[in-house]
């Protein structure tokens, strides 16, 4: 017979189940079209007359992943910060961190517009590609640069709205981006013939686009957090303090990631044109698999968030559990379909003349992604809406200064571009590891 408390588990388990489910499927949604309009960028250039293009778009890709890797805290830091004050019920805080973040969005817009064109001359310095690579890697950074006040405004209403437990508004958002996106980059590049420019001005305009309907729904949903700005709560002191606090570590941490796969792409250049784009055709199977568990990641920050606000710890494990079974969930079917359809998926991407007999070494690398990184991806999540932002700093310094460079430094010159793989995979490892060593103490107690 049932005990009641038996039943009462029972329930709790399908009601955090289904808390999950609801915020993770539009997560899943909007995200897997941010690789697939990769993919279709890729396509587009991968079907030119020269691999040149997949190395600038690849190259290009890099450039703007490093730039706004410094200001991505602001959807992070945001999430959490809102997350936790919905789940304190703290009205006034969930009004005043949107306003704080976009303040910060604002600053920053300022910034990169004004330095737009040193921080082209130092990412081409620092670039490995060849004169021709280069090229059109400059054309492709003068274009999209200007989608940057768009790119950051969305940041903060993005991580706003996770944070308010609400993943639709950002899933309809970025459908309509990147549909938006991948029609005007095919009108551009297919029918006006503009090149790495017409993909670049695709997202230009995709972005405002973007931009304009998250206004539209804050004011149709919420409306109500438009209170009047009041400069003494604004600039609360230790509010001020601790959202700076946060998002710093938040940022460190973004930098240090972005910088690591930068750092990739760029020692991929070192081998030649055709290697680095096997690299960079091989990394979209990456930021595939990232993008759906992120979809259960974002559902961590807005839950764990949630629950580390209302100081509910029951809910809090439960949730973190859940999270890591869905996971594991998705870890083996991707596995399979990559073992099984590897040649398939790359001759999709790419015609280009030995490209996939050129990859066929590595495709064992695309296999093991799932497997190795989908622990890092779901702490992600956990850490960012709990808040724990030295901690995620910390792990991040772990696993790409003590791990991934010195594993590049001994393996590359050793195996090529072999050693470069298997540098990076273990920089997800340690993520994953020393994640789930530090959860005990930062996550799983309440300050």
């Amino acid at each position: 017979m049932t005990t009641p408390r038996a039943r009462h588990n029972v329930m709790e388990q399908e009601r955090l189940n289904r808390s999950i489910l609801r915020l993770a499927i539009p997560n899943i949604v909007s995200n897997i079209t941010v690789p697939l309009l990769g993919l279709v960028d890729m396509m587009l250039m991968g079907h030119l007359d020269s691999v040149v293009y997949i190395g600038a778009i690849g190259l290009g890709g890099t450039v703007f992943s490093v730039l706004y890797s410094i200001f991505s805290f602001m959807r992070a830091g945001t999430t959490g910060l809102t997350a936790q004050a919905y789940g304190g019920h703290d009205e006034t805080e969930i009004s005043y961190g949107f306003y704080r973040s976009m303040g910060i969005a604002l600053m920053a817009t300022l910034l990169v517009l004004t330095l737009q064109r040193p921080i082209e001359w130092i990412a081409l310095q620092l670039l490995n590609g060849s004169d021709e690579v280069l090229g059109y890697t400059s054309v492709y950074f003068r274009v999209r640069i200007w989608a940057a006040p768009a790119v950051l405004a969305l940041y903060t209403f993005n991580g706003w709205y996770i944070g308010m437990q609400n993943t639709t508004i950002p899933m309809v958002i970025a459908i309509l981006i990147n549909v938006v996106n991948i029609a005007l980059s095919v009108l551009f590049v297919k029918v006006f013939h503009l090149g790495v420019a017409g993909v670049a001005l695709g997202t230009v305009i995709a972005q405002y686009t973007g931009l304009l309907t998250a206004v539209v729904f804050m004011l149709a949903k919420y409306r109500r957090y438009l209170i009047p700005i009041e400069k003494r709560i604004l600039l609360q002191a230790d509010k001020v303090k601790r959202f700076f606090k946060v998002n710093t570590d938040f940022m460190i941490r973004s930098i240090l990631l972005v910088l690591t796969i930068a750092f990739f792409t760029n020692q991929s250049a070192k081998l030649g044109d055709d290697l680095l784009a096997v690299n960079m055709i091989l990394m979209q199977f990456f930021y595939i698999f990232s993008y759906f568990t992120d979809g259960f990641a974002y559902a961590g920050e807005a839950l764990v968030g949630r629950f580390t606000g209302a100081h509910d710890l029951e809910r809090l494990k439960k949730t973190v559990r859940y999270l890591f079974w869905w996971g594991l969930g998705l870890t083996l079917p991707f596995t399979l379909l990559y073992w099984a359809f590897p040649e398939p998926f790359i001759r999709l991407v790419s015609d280009q003349p030995g490209v996939a007999e050129l990859a066929c070494p590595y495709y064992v690398y695309m296999i093991l992604i799932p497997v190795i990184t989908f622990a890092a991806f779901l702490w992600d999540g956990v850490y960012i809406g709990a808040t724990a932002a030295k901690e995620i700093r910390n792990t991040m310094i772990i696993a790409s200064l003590l791990v991934f460079l010195p594993a590049w430094y001994v393996l590359m010159p050793l195996y090529g571009n072999h050693g470069l793989w298997i540098a990076f995979l273990l920089f997800m490892v340690a993520r994953g590891v020393s994640m789930t060593l530090m959860a005990k103490k930062c996550i799983f107690s309440f300050k």
